[in-house]
C-alpha cells in the first residue's frame, strides 16, 4: 500500500503556518560554476549542470508532445526523421547527448528542443517543406540549440519564467493567448506553453551550426537557403499557424541574407550538393494525403482562437470527412464541445480519440473533463487515473482525481489528492477549493 501523507496530519492538526511550510518544501537543484562551451571553446559561467538539462528535458518534453497530441502514428514517418536527425547529431559539438527526433500530430508550423535533447516538428511544418535538405537543415538548427546550450544559458540568467510541471521552471509561452487561456480553463497544458523564446544571437548561432551539421552530413546549402526562404515568406505573410514559430524563433531579412552569403562562401563547395526532394516526398507521401484534413484543423483552431466555436466545429467536421480517424480533429472537437458545455458530445468525441490513438494522454484528460461534468465521478476519476499513468506530473490530474473522489464523498482519497496537488500548485481557484475544503474536513485549522 503507498504512503498516505494525511495519516499523521489528522491527528497532529497542522497550522496553517506548518502547512504553508511543508507545502514549500519543494526545489530543484542548480549547479553553479564556469563550464567550456562545447561550440566556441571558451568559458562561460554556467548555472545549470549537463545533468539537470537531461532531467528537465525528461519532466517537461513528454507533456508538451502530448500537448500536441503526441507523436504521429506513422512509425515509418518518425523513423526516417530520426534517422536524419541522428546522423547529424553523432558529427555534432556533443554527440552523446540522449537525442530523440520525432513529428508530433500537431497541425501548427515549428519544429522545437528541449535542452536534454528531444526535438520535434510538428505536421504542419513538414507539410511546408519541400525536400530532405530542407528537413535536415530544420533539425540541424533545433540540434545548434541544444549543442550551444541556449536553454540552459536562459536558466542561468534567470530569463525563464515559471510555468508549473512538477515543479521543473521553463519558459511560458503558448500558440495563441486565447487557446492558452481555454487549455488553462481545461486544465491542459498549452501548446507551446513549455518551449523557451530564442534570442536573435541563439537564432543566429542556431542557424550557423544547423547549416554546419547539415553539410558536413552531405547535403546541399541550398537546403539551409530553401528552409530560409520559406521562413521568411511566412514571417512576411503572418497566419495564427506561424504565431508560436516566430514567438520562439524569431525571424528577420538579416538570417535568410546570411544563410545566402554563408552558402555562397563558406559552404560554396556543397551548394550544388543533393537535396533528395523525391525521398522526402516519398517519406511523407501519407503525410501529404492528409493536407486538406490538416488545412481544416488548421482553419477550425484559428477560429477557436477568436472563439467562433460553431465556425470552428464546422472546419473540425470538414477534417473529419476527409480523416475520420484524426487524432487531432477528434480531440479539437471534443474540445470545442466542451467549451460550449455541450458535455455528453464532448465525451463521445473524446472516446473516439481514445480507439484512435489508446496510448496517447490527451483523450483521456479530455473524456475525464466531460465526465466530471456530468456527474460521472467515478468515470471521470477511472479516464484521469488513465492518463496520470500514461503521462505522470500534471499536478491539475491530481486536483481532479480529488475532485471526483470529493464528488464521491470519498473524504480522506480527496483529502489526499488535494493534499499532493497543494504541495506543488499554491495559487488560484482550486488551490483555494482544494485548501478550503482540507481546511473544512479538519485537516488544517
Amino acid at each position: 500500500m503507498p504512503d498516505n501523507p494525511l495519516t499523521h496530519i489528522k491527528k497532529q492538526r497542522l497550522t496553517r503556518r506548518d502547512f504553508l511550510w511543508l507545502s514549500s518544501m519543494t526545489a530543484a537543484g542548480l549547479m553553479f560554476g564556469c563550464v567550456t562551451d562545447p561550440v566556441t571553446g571558451k568559458s562561460q559561467l554556467m548555472l545549470v549542470s549537463e545533468d539537470t538539462e537531461i532531467k528537465i528535458d525528461k519532466q517537461i518534453a513528454p507533456h508538451q508532445i502530448s500537448a500536441d497530441f503526441g507523436s504521429v502514428q506513422d512509425r515509418q514517418l518518425n523513423r526516417y526523421v530520426s534517422q536524419i536527425g541522428n546522423k547529424m547529431a553523432a558529427s555534432s559539438h556533443r554527440p552523446h547527448m540522449p537525442y530523440s527526433f520525432r513529428v508530433v500530430n500537431a497541425t501548427y508550423v515549428n519544429a522545437y528542443a528541449f535542452p536534454g535533447g528531444t526535438i520535434a516538428a510538428t505536421r504542419g511544418i513538414m507539410l511546408s517543406l519541400d525536400n530532405e535538405a530542407e528537413l535536415a537543415s530544420l533539425l540541424g538548427h533545433e540540434l545548434g540549440h541544444v549543442n550551444a546550450r541556449h536553454s540552459a544559458e536562459q536558466m542561468s540568467k534567470g530569463q525563464l519564467t515559471q510555468a508549473i510541471v512538477g515543479g521543473v521552471s521553463v519558459l511560458a509561452g503558448t500558440q495563441s493567448a486565447a487557446l492558452g487561456d481555454l487549455a488553462s480553463q481545461l486544465g491542459q497544458i498549452g501548446a507551446g506553453a513549455l518551449l523557451a523564446s530564442y534570442s536573435r544571437d541563439n537564432e543566429r548561432e542556431a542557424d550557423a551550426l544547423g547549416m554546419q551539421y547539415m553539410v558536413d552530413t552531405g547535403y546541399g546549402s541550398e537546403g539551409f537557403i530553401g528552409l530560409m526562404d520559406m521562413l521568411n515568406s511566412m514571417s512576411k505573410h503572418r497566419t495564427t499557424t506561424v504565431d508560436l514559430l516566430f514567438a520562439t524563433h524569431p525571424m528577420s531579412q538579416e538570417r535568410y541574407d546570411t544563410a545566402v552569403q554563408t552558402a555562397n562562401t563558406k559552404y560554396q563547395t556543397a551548394l550544388k550538393g543533393p537535396l533528395y526532394r523525391d525521398r522526402y516526398k516519398d517519406h511523407t507521401a501519407d503525410l501529404r494525403a492528409k493536407r486538406g484534413a490538416i488545412e481544416e484543423i488548421q482553419k477550425g483552431e484559428k477560429q477557436m482562437a477568436q472563439r467562433k466555436y460553431d465556425a470552428a466545429t464546422g472546419h473540425f467536421r470538414r477534417a473529419l470527412k476527409k480523416a475520420p480517424n484524426d487524432y487531432v480533429a477528434l480531440c479539437m472537437m471534443s474540445t470545442s464541445q466542451l467549451v460550449q458545455k455541450k458535455w455528453a458530445v464532448a465525451r463521445q468525441y473524446a472516446e473516439m480519440a481514445q480507439k484512435s490513438y489508446p496510448k496517447e494522454a490527451h483523450a483521456y484528460h479530455l473524456s475525464g473533463m466531460a465526465k466530471m461534468r456530468l456527474k460521472n465521478f467515478e468515470g471521470a476519476y477511472a479516464e484521469f487515473n488513465t492518463y496520470q499513468k500514461i503521462l505522470p506530473g500534471n499536478p491539475n490530474t491530481i486536483f481532479f482525481k480529488g475532485y471526483c473522489q470529493d464528488g464521491m464523498n470519498h473524504i480522506e482519497p480527496a483529502a489526499n489528492e488535494y493534499y499532493r496537488y497543494l504541495q506543488v500548485v499554491k495559487q488560484g481557484p482550486n488551490a483555494q477549493h482544494a485548501y478550503n475544503r482540507l481546511v473544512e474536513w479538519g485537516y488544517i485549522k
